[in-house]
């Protein structure tokens, strides 16, 4: 049975499907059997993504599929090690089944308050319904580089009970470029920008892993 992670959002923009190629690239490199079950059958933004990696003839491969519903994305967790759920943009009741069935709940943000409310209030609203706090986790991305205002932005979380990835992605084109040639944002041609989003993936594999073991404990 595959790890499943849901990525999902309070409104677009803010990082949803970039988290997701990200995640599926490093699960790969690093072993892992990972497919992308693109959920929003309108933008595809996943799946136009992994067609474009292919014209370029990119490696790893990375398996991208679009599915009308979380239910029949499920059919695919016994052939992966890890699943991740691309919600579509917008809260909805796909957000509220995408969060029941995976395992890691993941929300990017930017790190203004404009972001983070809304963030936060979609991961207090999937709280009330049952999902639990643990299983939700925060991504910042769109940074101005500021150390103090990546602080604040983790104190906001923080104070209202949610966990926050180790690393941020800060605002770069070379990200934008990466994505519109089929790479993920850890495969630009800066090094730097490409190490802070690895950052980020090994915390998400690490905070899978931390689950597992709790629930195992």
């Amino acid at each position: 049975m595959a790890y499943i992670i849901g990525n999902v959002s309070q409104k677009g923009g803010v990082g949803k499907s970039t988290l997701a190629r990200m995640m599926a690239r490093e699960f790969t490199v690093g072993g892992f059997r990972t497919k992308i079950a693109d959920l929003d059958t309108q933008q595809q933004t996943c799946t136009n993504w992994a067609g474009r990696r292919a014209e370029n003839d990119i490696l790893p491969e990375i398996q991208v599929q679009s599915f009308a519903s979380v239910k029949t994305a499920l059919g695919e967790t016994s052939r992966f090690d890890a699943l991740i759920l691309d919600g579509k943009p917008n809260a909805s009741e796909q957000t509220v089944e995408i969060a029941r069935v995976a395992d890691l709940v993941a929300i990017p943000t930017g790190q203004t308050v404009d972001d983070l409310h809304p963030g936060v209030m979609l991961a207090h609203s999937l709280h009330k319904k049952g999902i639990s706090r643990e299983r939700i986790a925060f991504a910042i991305f769109r940074t101005t580089g500021s150390k103090r205002e990546n602080a604040a932005a983790r104190q906001y979380l923080a104070e209202a009970g949610y966990f926050v990835f180790e690393g941020e992605v800060p605002a770069s084109t070379a990200y934008g470029m990466a994505s519109d040639g089929g790479r993920a944002i850890t495969e630009t041609s800066f090094r730097t920008l490409n190490n802070r989003a690895a950052a980020l993936a090994q915390s998400v594999i690490d905070r899978i892993a931390e689950l597992q073991d709790r629930r195992a404990a």
